[in-house]
């Protein structure tokens, strides 16, 4: 049997735990208490197995209305034809094996003062601890022009899957000699380096296959993580093929017009044969209708145990929440899941929350074989996490060797937080 459960396999399983928590769960004497988790990716699936392993009588539920996860590292791989898009995918068999149970579902509801989450067909799911790991959403008023309808025109691919392909397509059939034109927001994003990155491959996917062709980056930063080494690459690898204009050179996108595929900024206008517009971004429907987000649209946490400063007993981790100086990334994100399962069983069980160190690192591939990276250590000070010594980036003078080892060391991370999440 697939490891995702039926509609009716839930509504029974619901049914008959229902009961118990008409009473406090504390009385439950046969379950340690029952966590709901939204969202499947690297913080939820990792949140999900850690909850399970550290407490085998815990009930753990996974709402994810996909069966199948489609992983944004390396996705910029496959825009520019290096891997197909098979070896980004991922199930949740392995999930559901360690005894979590997952609802290919989504939560379209959450009640706070009940502790239920409701999802798309109805069935109301009960919590002691809610975690929400829903990722991010487009604020799509922030760019006048842009929705998902001009996304099938001017493709963000900022959630790998159709629109990955979308602007691999699109790039295939571009001539030789056109452009790529790629819009970047202002910070909080998800994934702060993979727009630079994204242009380094597309630019060797252009020098390879349309040599004639240029890369344009309009950028609504003057600065961005990293830089010294992506540029160093760009000028070593492809030459002038890429430009790039920063903020206060004009760079940031105010509107777009997807009838024309043409792209306005502050000081000019811009129609490129393919535009990769990537708009503004903001936590996930579900955290805004939980109440967990702020006028920021973002959710505001306490990095301890990364509960909700808004809304009590939900707890919010990965691209969603306020990190302070962690990055939105998926290592950042498996990290989080793993220290908020912590915090959870602690807390579930009477005990003070232990605080949390943790450790991510960004890998960033400019070409085959040419890579590059930047770790850091964080730990709750104040109300956010702040970076602490022990971090490291790579050296922009290093040889190619080092460059080369590092592409292979970022493989080898991929396999290693995806066998670890979904494997």
């Amino acid at each position: 049997m697939n490891a995702s459960v039926t509609r009716r396999d839930a509504v029974l399983g619901i049914a008959a735990a229902a009961t118990s928590f008409a009473v406090p769960s504390i009385l439950r004497a046969q379950s340690a208490g029952r966590v709901v988790v939204v969202g499947g990716g690297f913080g939820g699936a990792a949140c999900a197995r850690a909850l399970k392993r550290a407490q085998a009588n815990l009930q753990v539920i996974l709402i994810e209305p996909s069966t199948v996860f489609t992983s944004c590292p390396f996705s910029n791989e496959v825009i520019a034809g290096l891997r197909e898009i098979d070896t980004q995918q991922f199930g949740y068999d392995k999930v559901a094996a360690e005894g979590v149970t997952v609802i290919n579902q989504a939560a379209t509801t959450i009640e706070p003062q009940l502790r239920s989450v409701v999802t798309a067909d109805g069935v109301a799911l009960p919590y002691d601890r809610l975690v929400l790991s829903p990722g991010i959403d487009f604020h799509f008023e922030a760019l006048p022009g842009y929705d998902d309808a001009a996304s099938e025109k001017m493709p963000h691919a900022w959630k790998a899957g159709a629109q990955t392909l979308l602007l691999r397509r699109q790039l295939e059939a571009m001539p030789d000699g056109g452009t790529v034109a790629i819009a970047i927001p202002a910070n909080p994003s998800r994934c702060p380096p993979a727009p630079y990155e994204r242009a380094s491959l597309i630019a060797h996917y252009l020098k390879t296959k349309k040599p004639r062709s240029k890369v344009l980056i309009l950028d609504a930063k003057d600065n961005f993580s990293q830089q010294r080494l992506f540029e160093r690459a760009w000028k070593e690898l492809y030459g002038d093929m890429i430009e790039r204009i920063a903020l206060s050179q004009g760079g940031r996108v105010t509107w777009v017009d997807p009838a024309t595929r043409t792209i306005v900024t502050e000081f000019g206008n811009y129609t490129p044969d393919v535009a990769n517009v990537i708009p503004p971004q903001r936590a996930a429907r579900i955290a805004q209708i939980a109440g967990a987000a702020d006028a920021t649209g973002w959710c505001p946490i306490n990095p301890v145990t990364f509960e909700s400063k808004l809304v009590q007993n939900i707890h919010v981790i990965g691209d969603a929440c306020l990190g302070g100086g962690i990055p939105k990334s998926a290592s950042a994100a498996s990290a989080q899941g793993k220290a908020c399962a912590a915090a959870i069983v602690n807390l579930l069980g009477g005990r003070a929350p232990e605080t949390p160190r943790l450790t991510g690192v960004c890998y960033n591939i400019v070409a085959p074989g040419y890579g590059f990276s930047l770790a850091g250590n964080y730990q709750p000070r104040g109300d956010i996490f702040a970076e602490v010594e022990g971090g490291a980036t790579s050296p922009v003078d290093a040889p190619r060797e080092l460059r080369a080892r590092e592409a292979t060391e970022a493989e080898r991370w991929f396999q290693t937080i995806t066998a670890d999440t979904f494997g």
